[in-house]
């Protein structure tokens, strides 16, 4: 063994023994894995490139790092009402800084989360239904975020003092219920007459948030367009009606305040794609839209490929998705959220990715209607504070922890039966993200040209390979 491997092997042991999975990555190699049966959750493990003879005849994953493809911004989870409130009141200071620090940051094996959302008012994961301006008022004189800034923008922003390169992501459930066909926050759509009402509405909440210490890097201008829920704030917005808002109203109205914020339409799901397809065949709206966002809960990812291949120079993101007890077995549940999302989602040109509550109790909640048996990224004790990391939270990691804000996806050729994702990072380490779906054993060889390296994946199990690349 080189006195070099010797040195990393002693370096990588000590980040073993602590499970420091970031000390580990600043070491040349390294692989971490997570299996079906967990008995390795984000489990470091030693990797060992070398010089190979290419055509060898073991199955190959090959990264290409001279074939470029979309620039990341991040992976994470929402900061909804329900993730704040129980962050904020059911932990104590110590118990809240470590849950921030491991969800945000990277040391001592952080989850690194460089993207989130939060809702502007409520949503079904918030304790009561309100709005940011409940009182009707044309002028919009009693606006106020006083809402979210009791606790929303307080754990926002612990997290952005841990990751300053975070970036957020607002969306609305509702308009005010007075602005709505239906005079309420559930149900209706937002009357035409208050469509420059609403422009001024979110507009003004992109101020107020960045007065309290949160920007706002992407809105959407309604979550589930296409649903209306009975039972907690919704509204129903077709295309047409979206794109003559953003192209008339919130557009201009974003550009006339200098505000910088990025448009995302759709914010839905996959089983729809003529929806954002007609609002950026709009000319007027198109030049204000960024790009389309998508949620998991029905159709297939495949669809986001559709629109980017219509409108290539609109960014893809993938802003929702949530776990529950309808799939409460590990192996499964972690299997398909790294196969649609962290591998698939991904493969059709999404930027960031994000699943729904950071976190929830014991009992799903709190929440105010919707769904009731929902999953968070962790699981708090609201009675003691305690923290049960789910197979989101591995999941994720196997993005988040590894792929940093600015890497580049890259090309990558890969054999039947292997799912992989590849990155190169910004200080030129690359990242591939590999899922053996099997119920065997997969053994093969990662690598790019001709520096390669042997390894063997546990079925169902998803592993991460970091190197740094030819010297």
């Amino acid at each position: 063994m080189k006195r070099r491997d010797r040195l990393w092997a002693s370096a990588c042991a000590m980040a073993l023994a602590t499970l420091a999975a970031a000390g580990c990555a600043s070491a040349p190699d390294g692989g971490w894995v997570t299996s079906g049966d967990r008995s390795r959750l984000l489990t470091p493990e030693r990797l060992v490139m070398k010089a190979e003879v290419a055509g060898s005849g073991a199955p190959t994953i090959l990264l290409d790092p001279d074939a470029p493809l979309q620039t990341m911004v991040g992976f994470g989870a929402a900061v909804t009402d329900a993730t704040a409130h129980l962050i904020q009141t059911r932990m104590t200071p110590s118990q809240r800084d470590a849950l921030l620090r491991d969800l945000f940051g990277r040391e001592n094996g952080g989850l690194g989360f460089d993207f989130t959302r939060v809702t502007i008012g409520a949503s079904d994961f918030s304790l009561n239904h309100y709005s940011l301006a409940d009182a009707e008022d044309p002028s919009l004189a009693g606006f106020s975020v006083a809402p979210m800034a009791a606790e929303v923008f307080p754990t926002v922003r612990q997290a952005l003092a841990i990751n300053p390169e975070l970036k957020v992501m607002a969306t609305p459930w509702s308009a005010p219920g007075w602005m709505k066909t239906t005079g309420s926050m559930i149900q209706g759509e937002l009357k035409p007459e208050y469509y420059s009402t609403y422009a001024d509405y979110l507009t003004r909440y992109i101020s107020a948030a960045a007065d309290a210490g949160v920007p706002t890097d992407y809105i959407s201008i309604q979550n589930e367009p296409d649903f209306e829920p009975d039972s907690y704030p919704g509204m129903r917005w077709g295309a047409e009606g979206r794109a003559r808002f953003i192209g008339r109203d919130l557009g201009p109205r974003l550009e006339r305040a200098g505000l910088e914020t990025k448009i995302l339409d759709w914010d839905h799901n996959w089983d729809k794609p003529e929806q954002p397809l007609g609002v950026l065949n709009d000319p007027v709206a198109r030049p204000y839209v960024s790009g389309v966002a998508w949620h998991c809960y029905a159709g297939d990812v495949a669809a986001q490929s559709r629109v980017f291949d219509a409108y290539p120079d609109k960014d893809v993101f993938f802003t929702e998705c949530s776990g529950g007890d309808w799939a409460s077995g590990f192996k499964d549940s972690f299997v398909w959220t790294m196969k649609s999302l962290i591998i698939g989602s991904v493969e059709n040109h999404a930027r960031g990715v994000l699943m729904w509550n950071i976190a929830l109790d014991e009992n799903h909640g709190p929440h105010a209607g919707g769904c009731s048996d929902c999953r968070g990224v962790v699981t708090i004790d609201s009675r003691t504070g305690a923290v049960q990391r789910n197979q989101e939270y591995y999941a994720f990691g196997h993005a988040s922890r590894f792929v940093r804000q600015g890497a580049r996806r890259v090309a990558v050729s890969k054999p039947e039966g292997l799912e992989a994702v590849g990155f190169v990072n910004p200080d030129g380490r690359r990242v591939l993200v590999v899922l053996n779906a099997s119920d065997v054993e997969a053994r093969f060889q990662i690598g790019e040209d001709r520096l390669r390296a042997v390894v063997a994946l546990p079925p169902a199990s998803a592993a991460t390979y970091v190197w740094s690349g030819p010297r």
